[in-house]
Parts: structure tokens; C-alpha cells; sequence
């Protein structure tokens, strides 16, 4: 699994443009069109060069000029993600931003999907723990459309009683079929154990209890004290000349009010220092098992050697050699994947598998042998040019769509990696050594001391870790 800033999945093809109506039919004319006469669809990394300024209300503005096909995509990212919810209210920045595009002053909720539908556009939001992403998608000449409604539902939303109820109570029905996936309740109680006391702790969506307890008071202080113009990063890609950007940002957020920023301390996971276990009984035929101990920060100097290293210990797929120990040659999972998930603050080193009940505990002793083979000895020269290739070869394809360009630039920003990013990347990636990867594993990986939580049939598994 690649840590870089990250996109939705998401390609500008025509299947997956289908289901919005009018701006699908056109753009598959258009990129039919492009294709035809060879224009490429997404620019060359080297060739991503985007314009940067701030508003005089502080928000900060990245324009990127690309003129393939007549679409246009707004993303705003809001310096606000779960991580700031207050104590014990879990959920919060989750339902605020869930509830953007559910009212506005102006606009009921109707009207607001009634009108992105009509241009067959696409309007919403969604929170993370470290910020909130507010987006919209329109064919060029409705743009002034997309940037009406963005600017409503960042500056005016009316978060309507009814609706707050309403999404609430959807989220708690999300939460509650979580709560029968084994994965979803290993990864829940994994990040209670690595971060405790840590705004990380909880799931961003918040727990039965958090969200009982937060009050549309609650969902009212949090968006007046958070979605301010100098907390926001707005990113537009597409079919816009910086000049046309330029003047829709100042008519339709010129007048936002700037606040105070607010305080954010950057907080470390208490560090683990014993074997840190929780098994969770469920009468099932598997064991879930996930096993790790916090990791990196996305601005860690060493970011692209955990990166190479973790791609060839378990992020890398048939080629990586978690799969081929527990998969290939003993047979103990169908999957199993190592990860490092880099965030604002320290974030989370773990891996996750599913094996039959009376191999539990051959499987974690198997990835604890892994976890220190790497740590060892050298990778192999094959091991390294394949990890390094493949992170290099798949990088323009996170750059391959309006949407997924928006997003990344928005986050390089927002983690403050300079715009050379897209040039640089294959070079940072291309330097890292065996020595670096070996020297990574052993300051970045602990066999010794880690969180480990197993759901499942307990009992029968017998685990001895």
C-alpha cells in the first residue's frame, strides 16, 4: 500500500462516467475525440506546474490549467478532520461535513441536488482525521454553476434539524453493520490500542456512544470555530484559465470572513513498550488478525524508504514477501497486506490477514519472522529495483483524472511538499538504497513490542502471542 497523497480510484472513462447523466455523454464524446487525435488525458508529472496565490481573506488557491476535455473540478480542503473533534464526541467534523450539501441558507437540500443533477455534476463532501474535502465537478461552461453551489454549502449551510437526526441516525446504522465485520472491529480496536489518549483513536464516523452524545449545538460550534477562508485550500483542475479562477474565487468566496487560526498541536502516539494484545471472541470459522505499533508522519524525511521497504515486505502485492511466506508456501491466508497509513501526525505501521482458526498462531509467528528477516539482512537487488520500479511506474496513474490531480495537489499543500513533487518523486524514490531500506526496518519496524488484536473463535485458536 502506497502512502502518497492520496486519490479516490477514479479514471476520466466513460463506464464509470455513465452515471451522471449529461456531463457523462459528453465527456465520452470528448475523450473519444482526444483519443482519436492521440491528446493525453492526464499531463505528464513532469508537466504539472500549478499556479499558487492567497486571497486577501487568507484562503490559498492552486490552479492547474488542463485542457484535454471541457471539465472543471473545485476542491476545497478544509484544515479540519476528525482529529479535531472535541473529547469524548467522536464524529462531529464527520456529520458537519456530511450535513454541507444536506441545506443551505438559500438552498433546501432538493434544490441542491436538483441543480448539480441538472448540469449532470457531481456536489459533495467528506471528512478525514486530518481534514474535510469539499468538492464539485461540471462541464466547463456550467462552471460558474459549480462554484455557486461550493461556495454555498462551505460558507452558508443551514444544518436543518431534521436532516442532522436523519444522517445521525444513517451513520449509527453504518456503524452497526461495521460492528459484524471482523475487519472493521480489528481495526477499530487496533487503533485504541496504539492510540491512546490520541485524537486518532476513534473511527472518523465516531462510535454509537460519541454520536449520541454531539448535539446540533455541537455540529453549529465546530463549523463556526473550523471552515474559515484561511483554513481552506481550494484546488481547481480542468478546462480554466488562471485569469477565469482568479475572478470566480473572488466573487464567489471574496466575501467569506476570515477568523482566527485555530490552535493545532501536534500530538505523538504514546509509544508502545510491551506486547500489547486484545482478543475479541466471535463464533467464526477464521481468525482476523491485525499486528503493528505506530509509524511515520507523511513529512518524515524517511517517508520514501519506509515506502520502498514496505513494498517489498507486504505492500507489494504476489512480489512482496509476507505473501510469498504465508500465502505461497504455507498456505495459511488468501491475502495479507503490511501498511504504513502517514498522516499529519505519527500514523500507523500494521499488517492484516485472515487465516483458518488453528493456524493463528503459525501466521503471527510467521509475520514476526518477516518483520525481522527485513530488518536483518539487505533486501536483494531484485527486491529493490522491483519495489522502486513499480513505485515509480505507478505514480502518473494517481495523476490520471481532474479528480485525482485535485485531490493530490490539494494534499502536497496541505503536508507542504512543494509543488517539485511531481517531478521529484521517481528521484526520491530512485535514490533509496538497500542500506537506507535496512536501516528503516530496524528504526521503523518492532517484532518486539506491538499491538496485536485477533477476532474470532479465541478458544479454539489457543493463541500464545
Amino acid at each position: 500500500m502506497n502512502h502518497e497523497p492520496h486519490a479516490t480510484e477514479y479514471s476520466d472513462s466513460c463506464p464509470r462516467l455513465i452515471r451522471v447523466g449529461l456531463l457523462a455523454q459528453r465527456v465520452c464524446w470528448a475523450l473519444g475525440v482526444a483519443l482519436s487525435l492521440n491528446v493525453p488525458i492526464g499531463a505528464a508529472a513532469a508537466d504539472i506546474v500549478p499556479v499558487k496565490f492567497t486571497t486577501p481573506n487568507g484562503m490559498t488557491v492552486v490552479v492547474l490549467e488542463q485542457h484535454f476535455l471541457p471539465i472543471v473540478e473545485l476542491h476545497a480542503l478544509i484544515k479540519a478532520g476528525s482529529s479535531q473533534d472535541p473529547p469524548e464526541k467522536a464524529g462531529v467534523a464527520n456529520l458537519v461535513a456530511s450535513l454541507l450539501d444536506e441545506g443551505t441558507i438559500s438552498r433546501s437540500s432538493k434544490q441542491l441536488a436538483e441543480q448539480i443533477d441538472f448540469v449532470g455534476g457531481s456536489l459533495g463532501a467528506q471528512a478525514s482525521e486530518d481534514f474535510t474535502t469539499a468538492s464539485a465537478r461540471i462541464l466547463r461552461k456550467d462552471i460558474d454553476l459549480g462554484f455557486t453551489l461550493l461556495a454555498d454549502i462551505l460558507q452558508r449551510p443551514a444544518f436543518p434539524k431534521q436532516e442532522f437526526e436523519r444522517v445521525r441516525s444513517q451513520i449509527l446504522g453504518e456503524i452497526a453493520s461495521d460492528n459484524d465485520d471482523p475487519g472493521h472491529v480489528a481495526m477499530k480496536a487496533f487503533n485504541q490500542l496504539v492510540y491512546q489518549n490520541h485524537p486518532y483513536r476513534w473511527p472518523v464516523h465516531g462510535t454509537e456512544e460519541t454520536l449520541n452524545k454531539i448535539t446540533l449545538a455541537d455540529i453549529q460550534s465546530f463549523y463556526a470555530k473550523e471552515y474559515l477562508p484561511n483554513q481552506v485550500i481550494l484546488t481547481i483542475v480542468g478546462d480554466v484559465t488562471v485569469e477565469q479562477a482568479t475572478s470566480l474565487v473572488q466573487i464567489h468566496f471574496g466575501p467569506w470572513k476570515k477568523g482566527p487560526t485555530p490552535f493545532r498541536p501536534l500530538r505523538k502516539p504514546p509509544s508502545i513498550e510491551k506486547k500489547t494484545v486484545q482478543f475479541i471472541e466471535k463464533d467464526l470459522t477464521q481468525s482476523t488478525i491485525v499486528l503493528g505499533h505506530s509509524g511515520i508522519s507523511r513529512t518524515n524525511p524517511d517517508f520514501y524508504a519506509v515506502t520502498v521497504m514496505n513494498h517489498v515486505l507486504g505492500a507489494g502485492g504476489f512480489s512482496s514477501r509476507l505473501m510469498d511466506s504465508i500465502r505461497d508456501k504455507q498456505g495459511l491466508a488468501y491475502g495479507i497486506t503490511s501498511h504504513y497509513d502517514a498522516k499529519a501526525m505519527t500514523g500507523t505501521f500494521w499488517i492484516n490477514l485472515q487465516t483458518r482458526t488453528e493456524t493463528t498462531n503459525q501466521a503471527i509467528t510467521s509475520v514476526l519472522t518477516e518483520m525481522k528477516a527485513i530488518r536483518e539482512a539487505p533486501v536483494s537487488d531484485q527486491e529493490l529495483a522491483e519495489a522502486k520500479s513499480f513505485l515509480m511506474g505507478s505514480f502518473p496513474l494517481r495523476l490520471d483524472s481532474t479528480t485525482k490531480l485535485a485531490q493530490v495537489l490539494g494534499q502536497v499543500e496541505f503536508f507542504g511538499l512543494g509543488f517539485d513533487y511531481f517531478s521529484q518523486y521517481p528521484k526520491w524514490v530512485d535514490r533509496v538504497t538497500k542500506d537506507d531500506v535496512q536501516r528503516v526496518a530496524k528504526q521503523y519496524l518492532n517484532p518486539q513490542f506491538y499491538a496485536l488484536v485477533v477476532v474470532g473463535n479465541i478458544t479454539k485458536a489457543k493463541v500464545r502471542h
